[in-house]
């Protein structure tokens, strides 16, 4: 298989999710989703993973607690904010304010892993800022002064934030655990964290019309997705795959006009056009910025 399919594969589910978050609206409830997808995918992992994690498991509970925020951060605010964000948001949106998760993760490393800038994060990082306001504002940036932020759009920022977080806790505390193992161990304590919304959801009905929609969130987007973009960084290299990640925009942005009818206005081409450019140079120009300004001195 050309090593180039692996990460193509991963992000077009992970695009695909983004339609299907989309669709669910009036279809199953946010809480609903979010719990049968990760129940279902840890049922899918658990006759492969279990016996190793439980073979692990003192070393598990002596981590319990970073699990338990990877879990939270990573399975709970990620997904399950994009599903309530998606009744009062488009899935052009979507794709596009989730393309600022790598910006993010740059802005928090150098807060949280104190990494040096780069001439790349820090011009990238403002072509970025400004093509989200232009998202944000429909193309205009008085309107987000005038009207202020959609809902929808301000929880799917919060699940980026916190995405981006988990990329740099994952990366700081290095738990000792295979990829597979730590996944379905943040799994297993996310479903805890999703109990209380379960609880109080007003339906967990799951209809004839929302079981593809489990399937495919629970198998393709959290199974089949990971899996293929681990083994493209394995033959690619992390750089090189990460590449890829920039086509989840592009790929939801298409879907969402030939399958649900959406369309684009100035702001998704002006401003996703920005967002993009700024995460690509945040990933080529790799120049420390105080490297930079020491020989200009």
């Amino acid at each position: 298989m050309n090593a180039y399919l692996f990460p193509l594969i991963a992000v077009v589910a992970w695009a695909g999710n983004n339609l299907v978050g989309k669709s669910s609206v009036d279809v199953i409830s946010p809480a609903a989703i979010s719990f049968y997808r990760w129940a279902l995918a840890a049922l899918v992992l658990t006759p492969f993973v279990l016996p190793s994690v439980w073979r692990q498991r003192h070393l598990v509970l002596a981590n319990l607690f970073k699990f338990s925020v990877l879990g939270m951060l990573g399975v709970v605010a990620f997904q399950s904010l994009a599903y309530v964000a998606a009744a009062s948001t488009s899935a052009t949106n979507m794709g596009l304010i989730g393309a600022i998760v790598p910006l993010l993760t740059l802005l928090m490393s150098l807060l949280i892993m104190r990494e040096p800038p780069t001439l790349g994060a820090l011009g990238g990082g403002l072509l970025a800022f400004v093509g989200l306001g232009l998202l944000l504002s429909g193309g205009n940036l008085a309107n987000l002064t005038a009207q202020g932020l959609n809902v929808g759009d301000g929880l799917l920022l919060l699940g980026a934030t916190a995405y981006a977080l988990y990329g740099v806790l994952i990366r700081r505390w290095q738990l000792p655990f295979g990829l597979w193992q730590s996944l379905y161990v943040q799994i297993l304590l996310g479903l805890l964290w999703l109990l209380p919304a379960v609880v109080l959801s007003d339906s967990m009905a799951l209809s004839r019309q929302a079981i593809p929609m489990v399937l495919y969130a629970g198998i393709a987007a959290s199974i089949i997705a990971p899996y293929c973009w681990m083994a493209g960084i394995q033959r690619l290299g992390a750089s090189n795959n990460s590449i890829f990640m920039n086509l989840v925009p592009l790929l939801t942005a298409t879907g969402a006009v030939i399958l649900l009818g959406e369309s684009l206005n100035k702001g998704h081409l002006l401003g996703g056009g920005l967002i993009l450019t700024g995460v690509l140079l945040s990933q080529w120009v790799k120049k420390p910025l105080f490297q930079l300004q020491a020989e200009a001195t």
